[in-house]
């Protein structure tokens, strides 16, 4: 399979005491870090406060006062970063055209030159075209590699040099990432040898229902390390980021998870350390934490304990367990939702929902003089400050504060142009500003800029790992595996002590629930039989344990019927068994009844946000292939349900209201991106076989789908067909569906590769 690689998706610092003049500088090597670098969007202390000074307070887009460049390519939703000399940020291809794809682009940050770009298709999600790019990259200056979510969970490692992909991953079709409308999307956060991102996943065998989950990869090889989740069937998906810090000598993770509370973890386990209910839906401000442990959040939707809606809350972050009642300091009004907090020098400052600066003492939760009305009424950018300034920007005008002593005083604001609406945060790196818009990338500042900042000071440390040298935890690395039957995987088994810190590696003794053999070294063989089996290890050390999950998926053919699931009364005396075990997303919405005296698989439209879904076969690398089932409709309150099959990141669908055939890839474009739709009329009473063909021919993927009655002979025409010419190259066999009105039953389900 040759084709063109542009379009292959697999493809804390101290500084003197003293002000110092910082030069301008080209790239530098991997592994030099610069203290004026922002190379997560929050900035060197995660807190969105720059040490920098000299800055400018405003300017002008029609003069170009203070306006060192733009660049309409860069302009976008994303927070931008800056590292090694060089700006990255996450933007659309083409908009609104048929071309479209997301793409991480690199300029020259002193000239914003284009230097690179890695773009990638947005695939079967629900994601609208305006929220690609909700994400942004983070960067690891000792590797100069930059991390980069997707709308649509495609995650990757960049080389920051260059742009090539180093490895990546299909989280949706790996975990079960929901993919949703609303198109939230998290930003990963590099921690010593992990990179960790996170969404509400869908997964496999415990993993099946719905939570908040991160997960935790080598930041090298991406290798998966850890995977744990938040409370179960989360209300929302959420874009907080994580915040790196050290709660009473412990290293920690703080942020706003899908459940509506605030969670610590353990960045190098994923073990909880606690959480603090906030809302009774998901958290999307981004947590900061102070020095002393002092943890502030910010919600816009209803609150616990009353029906208002919206607070900003101070959390003893110093504790543990289940906190909600024991943790908080002080709560304040304010619906804080879209954007995150920014402290400095004992004031909170906080952009709420309705177009206001407010300003809050952290020691009292009181406010700072009043509310300030901000020119425009929406905030989805972050403040910044930095020089002794802040600076806020509305999705339509920029403005600059200067801090005094009872609050903030203006000194500048300029209502920008309509199509230069801010979603992506500013940010300060070497004496400039840098700010993103719908149409551009501004950097502001002046040509005679000579970088200086103020110190630094010390992050608090972790107490040091000799120090508890008892073992508490013990981690089975890789913790997800796929593989082949006949395959060995070599697993490796670390002692953490209680404070999350690596003691050493070490032997264990292993067990195994399910098919395989492990050795005494860890060299776990998967079983020879051509089937679908999953493996639980369990490593035991000592008198601590620890697992892995695998999975084994045999090359294809594959063929399941559901003849040999065992069926037994769940709690409310339906009699139901559960699909396959190492399908993803699969078991939270579909089960397995008998319907005429068959055993079939029917889509559940009993469970809440679970209605309309897809899942996976297999591994994400399969490509030219075919897929069929045979389904049958049924009808409720006059309605019918959407049917469908899932092959190589294309979606062929039965679709019940409209009684039409329709392949696409990414639902909200198909009138620009791709698509191809024809009539069908279908009967609920009747069985149907459904049939969908990819093909990778010339760069091109040739698609092909076909329906018919059950029980009539197989036509030689098919049904629909369609050429995307920007492809995707390989992905999953799976299933979609859409129960919401009514369910439906699946039987027969069958992957084989093309003749």
């Amino acid at each position: 399979m040759a084709c063109c690689s542009v379009i292959r998706l697999q493809i804390a610092v101290a500084v003197s005491l003293l002000v110092i003049p910082v030069p301008l500088h080209a790239a530098e090597k991997p592994g030099k870090l610069d203290p004026l670098d922002w190379t997560n969007w929050r900035g060197p202390e995660q807190d969105r406060v720059s040490r920098e000074t000299g800055l400018i307070d405003q300017w002008d887009p029609q003069s170009g006062e203070n306006l060192l460049w733009k660049n309409d390519a860069l302009g976008g939703i994303s927070n931008p970063i800056v590292m090694h000399g060089r700006l990255y940020t996450i933007v659309r291809h083409e908009p609104g055209g048929a071309k479209e794809q997301e793409m991480v682009i690199c300029a020259d940050a002193a000239t914003g030159e284009k230097i690179w770009e890695n773009k990638f298709n947005v695939y079967l999600s629900d994601v609208p075209a305006e929220r690609v790019g909700w994400s942004s990259c983070v960067g690891d200056p000792t590797t100069n590699h930059v991390y980069a979510m997707g709308v649509n969970g495609f995650f990757q490692c960049l080389d920051g040099a260059t742009g090539k992909t180093i490895w990546s991953h299909s989280l949706n079709e790996e975990y079960g990432l929901l993919s949703t409308y609303g198109g939230r999307t998290n930003t990963p956060v590099v921690f010593d040898d992990l990179v960790i991102t996170s969404a509400v996943m869908t997964g496999w065998g415990e993993m099946a229902l719905p939570a908040h989950r991160l997960i935790a990869f080598n930041k090298h090889t991406g290798e998966p390390i850890w995977l744990n989740g938040t409370r179960l069937r989360p209300e929302d998906t959420t874009y907080s980021t994580p915040f790196l810090t050290v709660l009473d000598g412990r290293a920690a993770m703080v942020f706003g998870s899908g459940d509506g509370a605030v969670w610590a973890f353990e960045p190098r386990t994923g073990k909880p350390i606690w959480n603090f209910q906030v809302s009774r839906r998901g958290l999307n401000a981004s947590p900061i934490v102070l020095n002393d442990g002092t943890v502030f959040a910010g919600n816009a939707e209803e609150n616990l304990d009353n029906q208002s809606m919206g607070s900003i809350v101070a959390i003893n972050g110093n504790l543990h367990g289940d906190i909600t009642k024991t943790g908080q300091l002080w709560r304040a009004e304010g619906m804080v939702g879209r954007t995150s907090l920014l402290e400095h020098n004992g004031r909170l400052y906080a952009c709420d929902d309705g177009g206001k600066l407010l300003i809050i003492d952290i020691k009292t939760g009181q406010p700072v003089g009043k509310p300030v009305k901000l020119m425009g009424t929406i905030v989805r950018a972050s403040p910044l400050c930095a020089d002794g300034k802040i600076y806020v920007c509305t999705t339509s005008a920029w403005h600059v504060f200067a801090i005094i002593d009872n609050g903030v005083k203006p000194l500048h604001r300029l209502r920008l142009d309509e199509e230069d609406e801010v979603t992506g945060s500013p940010l300060v790196s070497h004496g400039r500003i840098y700010l993103p818009t719908g149409a551009r990338m501004y950097c502001l500042g002046k040509n005679d800029v000579r970088p200086a900042a103020t110190a630094v000071p010390l992050p608090p440390q972790e107490s040091p790992a000799a120090e508890d040298a008892k073992p508490a935890y013990v981690q089975v690395t890789p913790v997800e595996a796929l593989m082949k039957p006949g395959e060995k995987q070599e697993f490796k088994v670390r002692l953490f002590n209680a404070r999350g810190q690596l003691l050493r590696n070490t032997k264990a003794e292993f067990q195994l629930d399910g098919p395989g053999e492990i050795d005494s070294e860890g060299v776990f063989a998967a079983a020879s039989t051509p089937a679908h089996t999953a493996t639980i290890l369990t490593a035991k050390a000592g008198d601590l344990t620890g697992q892995a999950r695998i999975r084994v998926i045999p090359p294809l053919p594959w063929k399941w019927d559901f003849n040999d699931t065992p069926l037994a009364k769940n709690p409310l005396g339906i009699v139901e068994g559960e699909p396959p075990v190492t399908w993803i997303g699969m078991r939270y919405r579909h089960k397995v009844r008998e319907l005429d005296g068959e055993k079939v698989m029917v889509k559940v439209n009993t469970i809440p946000k679970g209605t309309r879904s897809q899942g996976w076969f297999g591994p994400s690398d399969l490509h030219d292939y075919t897929v069929q089932a045979d389904v049958r409709g049924s009808r409720n309150a006059n309605k019918l349900p959407d049917m469908g099959l899932i092959a190589q990141r294309y979606t062929l669908d039965l679709m019940g209201a409209s009684q039409q055939v329709q392949i696409r890839s990414w639902v909200p474009q198909i009138a620009t991106r791709f698509s191809a739709t024809v009539p069908y009329t279908w009967d609920e009473t009747k069985w149907y076989t459904i049939k969908f063909r990819a093909a990778v021919n010339d760069c091109k993927v040739e698609l092909r789908g076909k329906v018919w009655p059950r029980d009539e002979q197989e036509p030689k025409q098919w049904t629909i067909e369609a050429v995307d010419e920007v492809p995707n190259l390989q992905g999953s066999p799976g299933l979609f569906g859409n129960a919401n009105e009514a369910e439906f039953y699946l039987d027969n389900v069958s992957v084989t590769p093309n003749s």
